[in-house]
């Protein structure tokens, strides 16, 4: 099936009468879209053998021994998330695949373990060490996730309350009220080290499936950022400031996903700041961050894919956008910190933004720091 390079792949089949290749679509549609939750982005090898299994020219099986031997060669260990986001997106295709589920500890670590084993040393294993994680949709802030000394006995209340509940009776505003919280709780944990979403998102589907809810729409593969972010508001209070824990964002994307709605999901309805009352020190902070109007984040957006930015990748840049601006310098810790990524995806981005202009070296901060060209976006 010919295409242009920035056509999506998978749109046609969406659409397809063929249920079959409807269904091996979606599969490899929400696979491929939830590595954005990681910043990660499979290569255009991986897309080309998820096109040869919809249209029924190989197996499953042959697609995901062909991603697996792809990454054998020499030439290929310098790419370590593209690798990553390829196996793992074939991985959670052969999940999605499969008819048989449990809805259990062990199926959610046994999930883990399928997707990550031979990319995390702890693939299938519950962290034993405390976290924190800064959140753009929190301005940085983090959620207070599960203390290591009792993640086990969490998780195993979490799924034993869930298993005893009761859907009988419910309404669908009610049952998608309670679905939110349980699966906003059970991420709250996060039981592992890396690939918590992913588990959770793959978990989740298996679990909405052996309910009864025939999940095989593009909710997950389009808006799996917003899933992200709807699960750390559902976790999040800070009521010096105001900011109480909602479901609210995850109840929309459930009734997009279960009900067919078309609720708007933005990601910028999540951030914190639209709940605040900025004082004048905010508001002198923010003086030299980037303009939020719609029309200005739609030029900025225009002007990095016009520069050869991938789609991904320039929205990871809107997203530096509003933490920096203009006038904070930042590195590649500090990109790896907003975005989630490690180092090497992170230096990456910024080679790619140093050579097309967007982003210039500063002095004075130390070694390897840099600020948005306003030049390049125009913002003088």
């Amino acid at each position: 099936m010919a295409r242009l390079p920035d056509q999506d792949p998978f749109e046609a089949y969406i659409r397809e009468t063929d249920p079959s290749k409807r269904e091996r679509s979606y599969a490899w549609h929400t696979a491929i879209g939830l590595q954005a939750v990681d910043g990660l982005e499979p290569s255009d090898y991986l897309k080309e053998t998820a096109v040869k299994n919809i249209e029924g020219e190989i197996t499953l099986d042959e697609a995901q021994a062909l991603i697996e031997s792809y990454y054998k060669t020499d030439r290929k260990k310098d790419e370590p998330r593209t690798e990553e986001a390829d196996k793992v997106s074939s991985r959670i295709t052969r999940i999605l695949a499969e008819k048989g589920f449990t809805f259990s500890v062990a199926q959610y670590l046994s999930i883990h373990r399928r997707l990550f084993e031979d990319i995390y040393k702890h693939a299938g294993t519950i962290r034993d060490y405390n976290i924190t994680k800064q959140e753009w949709v929190l301005n940085g802030d983090t959620v207070t996730y599960g203390g290591a000394a009792e993640l086990r006995e969490t998780l195993e209340y979490d799924v034993a309350q869930e298993k005893a509940f009761d859907y009988s009776g419910l309404s669908m505003d009610a049952v998608i009220r309670h679905l939110a919280r349980f699966i906003s709780r059970l991420w709250q944990i996060h039981v592992f080290g890396e690939g918590n979403t992913r588990t959770t998102a793959v978990f989740f589907i298996k679990y909405l499936q052996s309910l009864g809810f025939h999940v095989t729409n593009d909710i997950f593969a389009k808006n799996a950022w917003f899933f992200r972010n709807a699960m750390v508001r559902a976790n999040y209070n800070n009521l010096q400031k105001g900011v109480r824990e909602t479901t609210e964002y995850l109840e929309l994307f459930l009734r997009n996903l279960l009900l067919g709605e078309n609720n708007p999901l933005h990601n910028r309805t999540m951030h914190i700041s639209g709940t605040l009352k900025q004082d004048s020190a905010s508001a002198k902070q923010d003086s030299g961050k980037m303009k939020q109007d719609s029309g200005s984040i739609k030029q900025d957006f225009d002007a990095l894919t016009k520069a050869g930015i991938s789609v991904r990748s320039a929205n990871n840049v809107l997203k530096l956008m509003r933490q920096f601006g203009f006038d904070d310098p930042f590195g590649r810790m500090d990109v790896a910190s907003a975005l989630e990524i490690t180092k090497s995806p992170a230096s990456e981005l910024l080679n790619k933004l140093l050579t097309v202009g967007a982003v210039v070296p500063v002095t004075g901060f130390g070694k390897g720091k840099y600020k948005f060209s306003r030049a390049f976006f125009n913002a003088d």
